[in-house]
């Protein structure tokens, strides 16, 4: 990662150690939410002095406030604007209060973001959109957006990436990184929902590759599924043909007329089966059984691609924590009584 010095320098004008805005730097860019745990990791700091003191200047220039959790414990928001301006972020909507699921995800994303600091990060929305609409000349129609309507006028705007998850540039030449950061209950709907939002983006790419981050490993064989048969398999290859045969060896199959499956088709079953698992191919060959979807309609879908694509799949792992974890590594632990109203 690199970090710009004008903007450590302008932190460190403030009154914080080359480390403190260093950490101060990731927090509102990738976050605007941190807890003890993620400051002592980053800067390794142990407690006592150091971050005592780290915590009197926070609280002095009213940079953060802190927020109590009855039952999870403490965190700290990030919300000055003076601070965010002077490392020209000061639009950024971590300033902003926001709820707990939100919380959460932005704590998350700075855990992976403090164990990756080698890669080149995509920060902002103008960085993402210049990147895909500058140097790989695509066109904005085709970048995930959100149509956001005025509050007090009729006034609209279009936002870009409103997700915020991570995105780098890694390996040489640089590959686009998309990362998916799953934190809360166990459920796939809102990261098919992420995908389809980038799938025309990804039609437009030649290589680039998508990173699943959760906390527990129990959701990555079902994500590795679904990015396949939504994205992977249909931008990869040209699989109408190898589709349909599929379907038709299986239902012969099925139907147990062995005699017509040869030991090539059997071989070739059990490998598209594996290849063509998942709900979606699952429905497709459902209603191709009974008639209710086409040959040709299949054909349609999977039409011959125009270009040949690389894409990469990949799973990650945070260290499982609870995250406002209360143990000796508590700033407060160090007799600040930190609870911050006042807002710059």
């Amino acid at each position: 990662m690199n970090f710009a010095c004008p903007h450590l320098a302008a932190l460190e004008a403030l009154g914080y150690t080359e480390s403190e805005a260093r950490f101060l730097y990731l927090v509102a860019t990738h976050s605007g939410y941190f807890t003890a745990r993620q400051f002592l990791a980053c800067t390794g700091a142990h407690g006592g002095k150091r971050t005592t003191n780290f915590w009197s200047k926070i609280e002095r220039l009213r940079h953060a406030r802190t927020e109590r959790f009855p039952i999870s414990g403490t965190i700290h928001h990030l919300f000055s604007r003076r601070l965010y301006r002077a490392i020209e972020k000061e639009h950024l909507r971590n300033r902003r209060v926001h709820e707990l699921d939100f919380i959460r995800r932005r704590i998350a994303i700075l855990d992976f973001v403090i164990a990756n600091q080698e890669y080149e990060y995509l920060e902002t929305e103008a960085q993402k959109v210049f990147y895909f609409c500058q140097r790989l000349q695509i066109n904005e129609r085709f970048l995930p957006a959100r149509l956001y309507l005025g509050r007090k006028s009729a006034r609209s705007s279009v936002r870009y990436f409103v997700d915020s998850c991570p995105m780098f540039l890694a390996f040489a030449p640089p590959v686009v990184t998309f990362t998916y950061v799953h934190e809360g209950p166990v459920g796939f709907a809102e990261f098919i929902h992420h995908l389809e939002n980038y799938l025309p983006l990804f039609r437009q790419l030649s290589e680039f590759r998508m990173l699943y981050v959760s906390r527990t490993d129990a959701n990555f064989a079902r994500a590795t599924e679904i990015f396949d048969s939504l994205v992977k398999i249909p931008l990869e290859s040209d699989i109408a043909e190898e589709l349909l045969r599929y379907f038709r060896v299986r239902k012969m199959w099925e139907e147990k007329q062995y005699a017509l499956v040869t030991d090539a088709e059997l071989i070739f079953r059990n490998e598209a089966r594996s290849r063509f698992k998942g709900t979606t191919f699952e429905g497709l060959y459902r209603n191709w059984k009974i008639g209710q979807v086409s040959a040709s309609a299949i054909e349609e879908r999977f039409h011959r691609n125009e270009r040949r694509r690389t894409i990469g799949f990949a799973t990650y792992q945070l260290r499982p924590t609870q995250m406002f974890r209360r143990d000796s590594a508590d700033l407060c632990a160090e007799g600040k009584a930190c609870a911050l109203q006042a807002r710059n």
